[in-house]
């Protein structure tokens, strides 16, 4: 009798441990992490998960197994090292317009003591090209450069909508600003916005491009780009760089492959847009693309009659993508991914970030191994469902009851 119920006990314990173990394993992926002794870590992202996990990361998890052989989950909080912008509007005084035979004078007065660098202007007219100038002075009388032959510029017509009129510059501190627009026509200024910004650069990753390819459309009138990387990775920013010295506006857009199939005709290649706009010569043709795991892009650049352009360059990059993770205690921790069927987790520190320390230790991480996955069709486990499970966990519990209870009833009793 005491055989039986050491027995029944053993198979208890083996299937609670199971249960525990088999966490892990309904992910394809681990990589160990060293020198967990605090409970803050910061672990950065390798390029080599994006294309082995979800695309909203949903699949990523942080699992310890403990000297007890139990399997305990540590939460995470996933942060992107986008820039900051922050900035506040200068309220102003515009005192005077005037003109002379060489262009247009605006006299602004900031009436505190707060420095700016930075003004956007707005004018009624859909086209122009204009060089201006910014002087700042204290007493209305000294003038003093801030920025010299800057040009705005904007164009309005069937095949272009494109506007440049931000004033971007150094920090200045002046009682008075006057902006001189070099023209014949009178501007007119329908409003301006004076403010001081604040730029905090983000972290970016550069990706290597593995293949350009640039084709001319002569049907279509049009650029296409094909660009390929070595996988899949987050991409946040394209920048395409330009050989040409000359002045040009072209309308663009920027597209990823989303997937691909197989027909009678060949292969087809379904491709989402992620950003257009207007590549020219004046910006730095910079493009946010927000963050989206890709692997093949398509830059399609509308020339309509003007030549071809020559692209020179294409420069991809993304965030760096970090876990701000809270470990629980004495663990052989793990990182795991490769799981389709997993659900984005709901932890507790998402909603007290004020008490996640600033400065954490990033961890290292250890080579990608691949989990052992449950055979389905060769050896099929014993209880397929978790119900089952707990239905012969409680039968178990009632026989060891009865078994219990009739020992007692014959009077054996042992330790």
């Amino acid at each position: 009798m005491l055989f039986r119920m050491k027995w029944i006990a053993s198979v208890l314990f083996t299937m609670l441990s199971t249960t525990s173990f088999g966490q892990m394993a309904d992910f394809h992926f681990k990589r160990e992490l060293s020198g967990v002794t605090a409970q803050w870590y910061k672990i950065v992202l390798p390029n080599e998960i994006f294309g082995k996990s979800e695309n909203d990361l949903s699949d990523i998890r942080v699992f310890g197994l403990t000297p007890n052989a139990d399997t305990i989950e540590a939460p995470y909080l996933l942060r992107l090292t986008k820039g900051e912008i922050s900035g506040r509007e200068i309220s102003f005084n515009l005192l005077n317009t005037s003109s002379t035979s060489r262009g247009y004078y605006f006299t602004f007065k900031i009436p505190t003591e707060e420095s700016i660098n930075q003004i956007k202007l707005d004018f009624t007219q859909p086209n122009f090209d204009w060089q201006i100038t910014l002087e700042g002075s204290q007493d209305l009388k000294e003038w003093f450069t801030v920025v010299e032959d800057y040009r705005i510029l904007s164009i309005r017509n069937d095949f272009v909508d494109f506007k440049y009129t931000d004033l971007t510059f150094p920090a200045s501190k002046y009682l008075y600003f006057r902006l001189f627009v070099r023209s014949n026509v009178k501007p007119a200024l329908a409003a301006a916005k004076i403010s001081y910004q604040e730029f905090k650069e983000g972290a970016f990753r550069d990706y290597r491009v593995n293949k350009m390819d640039i084709q001319e459309n002569e049907k279509t009138k049009q650029t296409e780009v094909d660009i390929e990387l070595d996988q899949p990775v987050p991409v946040s920013h394209l920048r395409v760089m330009v050989s040409d010295k000359l002045d040009y506006y072209r309308p663009v857009t920027i597209r990823y492959l989303v997937d691909s199939f197989h027909t009678e005709q060949g292969w087809k290649f379904n491709y989402r847009t992620l950003a257009s706009g207007t590549l020219n010569s004046m910006g730095e043709n910079e493009f946010d693309l927000g963050n989206t795991i890709l692997s093949k892009l398509k830059i399609i650049i509308s020339n309509r009659d003007n030549q071809p352009l020559k692209v020179a360059n294409v420069e991809v990059k993304g965030y760096l993508h970090e876990l701000q993770v809270r470990f629980a205690g004495e663990a052989n921790y793990f990182l795991v991914y490769g799981n389709e069927k997993a659900i984005k987790p709901s932890y507790d520190i998402a909603h007290f970030t004020d008490k996640i320390p600033e400065a954490m230790t990033i961890l290292t991480l250890g080579e990608e191994q691949e989990i052992g996955q449950r055979e389905e069709s060769a050896s099929k486990p014993l209880f397929e469902s978790k119900v089952w499970l707990w239905a012969v966990m409680v039968v178990i519990i009632l026989l060891l009851g009865w078994f219990s209870l009739k020992m007692m009833r014959k009077g054996l009793y042992f330790v």
